[in-house]
């Protein structure tokens, strides 16, 4: 049971959980609810005047919340509960089988196998989306691996697969698309190991090297003779901007293939929620925003596929708003995937966070 201690700020200490979520006067979370604590967070909350705020003590059990829900708000949520549309869903089995064939991937880029153990994966994870019609995707659900290149390399992989099918392409093409996002990083293994690993910020030259990954990708896929010139094509421009200012050509475009299109906006999303040794994982919803800024960057055809498959607040989900209250999420929107339909579980009342004008000053924390 989680229980709320208000402390000053300067007796907290690395290690304790925030149990409120600091927010700034434009509404961004600079602290979400539940962060751990450091150093660096602590001195900054200093900083900026933050005197006291509230931590967690204790285990948070979602059965506590549960317990909360008044007969009126139980009402309200049987009465609009909407199922989410099918998501990817992989099952124990194959989550192990696909985090060996990407170990092996990026382990044995050499190999006669490699051709073999790719198109294995994308395999599974086309039946996957075939065996129950998937047309979302949750990406916490997947966890194929903690080794953050071999989880990226699927997750990827598995976002676009679901964005080219949104977007209607050919079932072949949505599996090229698959192989073609578990080998967008390839190319990485060609990059010394002390840029690769980097704590921190890299220099101008080691970003120029860094830069070069897609082209020694491209590369070694091409030369295999085993991938279309799509796939190989996806492999090398998915750094590429609309705007022309991506790497490593420059390209405008009509010049960038349309899987690299799809696999950008993946690769971003997934970069950006995900956590590095340099930088630590922003929230989904930050993650989501940034993409939609990025208009004058990334494919408006592909930004908006993702954003009708990516499903942030699965049904079921309990939230905290903006307000004060928490919430039980009953139907989600997919024009506004920041914003579903809740249910306050105490008050019962109904937030159409995406179409009730009286709710737009709520936002989910």
């Amino acid at each position: 049971m989680i229980r709320r201690k208000l402390m000053p700020t300067r007796t907290l200490e690395p290690g304790m959980k925030v149990d409120q979520s600091i927010i700034d006067r434009l509404g961004r979370t600079l602290i979400a609810r539940g962060a751990v604590l450091d150093e660096y967070v602590i001195h900054s909350m200093m900083q900026l005047g933050i005197m006291s705020i509230y931590i967690q003590e204790g285990e948070y059990d979602p059965l506590d919340d549960e317990k909360k829900i008044t007969p009126i708000a139980k009402r309200n949520i049987e009465r609009l509960h909407t199922e989410d549309p099918t998501k990817v869903t992989l099952s124990a089995s194959v989550r192990e089988r696909v985090a060996e064939g990407i170990q092996y991937i990026y382990n044995n880029t050499e190999s006669e196998g490699l051709a073999d153990a790719t198109n294995s994966i994308a395999n599974d994870l086309m039946d996957a989306i075939e065996n129950n019609d998937a047309v979302a995707i949750d990406i916490n659900a997947l966890k194929t691996s903690d080794e953050y290149t071999f989880k990226h390399s699927v997750d990827v992989a598995t976002i676009a697969m679901i964005l080219a099918k949104q977007q209607g392409l050919l079932k072949q093409e949505i599996y090229e698309i698959g192989v073609s996002g578990l080998l967008h990083d390839v190319g990485k293994t060609k990059i010394p190991l002390e840029i690769l690993n980097k704590p921190g910020r890299l220099d101008d030259q080691e970003f120029a090297t860094m830069k070069q990954h897609p082209v020694f990708g491209y590369h070694m896929v091409k030369a295999r003779g085993e991938f279309s010139e799509q796939v190989c094509l996806g492999v090398l421009q998915h750094h590429e901007k609309i705007n022309a200012k991506g790497y490593p050509l420059g390209c405008n475009e009509s010049q960038i293939s349309k899987y690299a299109k799809i696999l950008s906006v993946a690769d971003i999303y997934d970069a950006l929620v995900t956590e590095r040794p340099y930088k630590k994982a922003f929230s989904q919803r930050d993650a989501v925003e940034m993409i939609m800024s990025m208009t004058e960057e990334l494919d408006m055809k592909a930004m908006k596929s993702f954003l009708e498959s990516m499903i942030l607040y699965p049904v079921d989900t309990i939230v905290e708003l903006s307000n004060g209250e928490k919430a039980k999420v009953v139907r989600n929107n997919p024009y506004y995937i920041l914003r579903p339909t809740v249910v306050g579980i105490e008050s019962g009342k109904i937030y159409n966070l995406g179409e009730d004008l009286s709710c737009a000053n709520i936002i989910i924390l």
